[in-house]
């Protein structure tokens, strides 16, 4: 899709409303992790210097239209403030005398911090006369907050259609990285996914395997393919009953001429503890008390092999139990291969989604991906071929 970028707005004098999400971790009124914080940066930036008046637009947390103090964005201002080298007003809402008093105030360059757009009701509704209230505040829209583009809100999908409506730094960024992993790739296209259940992926699953040349799949959702093949599982997680479904998607793989790839050997253990005795099994050689708990060496090697032969690689969920080793082994190692190979420019390798993160940074080798995105059900979603409301908005 094409879409409007800040090197194409008048930003003069204007006051730009802009979406962001910083809806981080706080611990005893701390920010625990800053990333989605440095990720606006660049978009506040190039507002700032533009000459505009920046107006940030946010939620934190889950109020439910009411106003609940301890989900207040106010304890956001001072960091923010120091992350971006000067003052970050703020105003007690969004809406109203409150907003419209602090805007006023503003000089060309300021930045203003409002309130939690869902102290609202008329947010998650996205009702009309709440986006309006919103637009009242602007001169144009930037929505820079791809991690909340899946929710037709007023804040990210109302107020674009009130305004001249641009997409920010982050958000291009990371439009263009999924364009160029999934929308326009360089094949061979190879896809990982992995994660627990089955269940949760299923419209992943059945989009990707008509779009990549390959796709991988890992974790415990593995176990439920590998059931469906008419293998032993042993104790394992497994979803037993969708083992119908899982032949109806490796059948539609073939249908596509995507070729899957399934574990060939596995990591067992009968429980799931730091520092568990491990071993390697082949298929079917599993005892019942057992689990299988990561991909097996020859697994991670093949794996490996088809990144060697591919062009792109989008990734999505953990071969294993990561979090506790030595289940961590076939992520870390094939996260560490796909890194080298990103490093040096032999791959477009992205990866996004909650666990998929968490498993890169454990890793050490995020940063050596071409592009990873924080954002969780936004990406898991256009993985799956839906359209996000937020980012439809911003079509020119």
């Amino acid at each position: 899709m094409s879409f409007k970028t800040l090197d194409t707005a008048d930003l003069a004098g204007k006051r730009a409303l802009v979406r962001v999400d910083i809806n981080v971790p706080m611990a005893d009124g701390q920010v625990t992790d800053d990333t989605r914080l440095r990720a606006i940066l660049p978009t506040v930036a190039k507002l700032r210097t533009g000459g505009a008046k920046v107006i940030l637009l946010a939620h934190f947390d889950r109020p439910k239209g009411k106003r609940v103090p301890e989900m207040s964005l106010a304890p956001l201002a001072a960091p923010l403030a120091a992350l971006v080298g000067a003052p970050v007003a703020f105003a007690d809402d969004c809406v109203g005398p409150a907003a419209k008093s602090a805007v006023d105030a503003m000089k060309d360059g300021d930045v203003l911090l409002l309130e939690n757009t869902r102290f609202h009701a008329g947010e998650e509704k996205n009702d009309p006369d709440f986006a309006k209230a919103l637009a009242e505040n602007g001169d144009l829209y930037v929505n820079d907050a791809f991690s909340a583009a899946h929710r037709a809100h007023a804040s990210t999908e109302g107020v674009a259609h009130l305004l001249p409506a641009y997409a920010g730094e982050q958000m291009r960024l990371e439009l263009t990285a999924l364009d160029k992993a999934l929308g326009n790739p360089e094949r061979p296209v190879l896809g990982i996914v992995g994660g627990s259940k089955v269940s949760t992926k299923l419209d992943l699953l059945r989009n990707l395997v008509t779009k990549l040349d390959k796709l991988a799949i890992g974790g415990g959702m593995a176990n439920t393919f590998l059931y469906a093949q008419g293998h032993d599982v042993g104790s394992s997680y497994c979803e037993k009953e969708l083992a119908e479904t899982a032949r109806e998607i490796i059948r539609l793989a073939g249908q596509h001429n995507c070729k899957l790839f399934l574990p060939v050997d596995i990591v067992v253990a009968e429980k799931l503890a730091p520092g568990a005795a491990a071993r390697v099994r082949n298929l079917g050689a599993i005892d019942d008390e057992e689990r299988i708990l990561d991909a097996g060496p020859e697994t991670v090697e093949r794996l490996c092999r088809a990144m060697a032969n591919s062009k792109t690689l989008i990734w999505n969920g953990p071969l294993g139990v990561f979090e506790i080793p030595p289940f961590d082994k076939g992520t870390v190692t094939a996260a560490h291969y796909a890194a080298e190979l990103a490093k040096a420019g032999k791959l477009v390798a992205v990866a996004g989604g909650g666990d998929t993160v968490a498993a890169l940074n454990a890793a050490n080798c995020a940063d050596d991906f071409t592009f990873v995105s924080t954002a969780g059900g936004a990406f898991l979603e256009w993985m799956e071929g839906k359209e996000l409301p937020g980012v439809a908005a911003l079509a020119t």
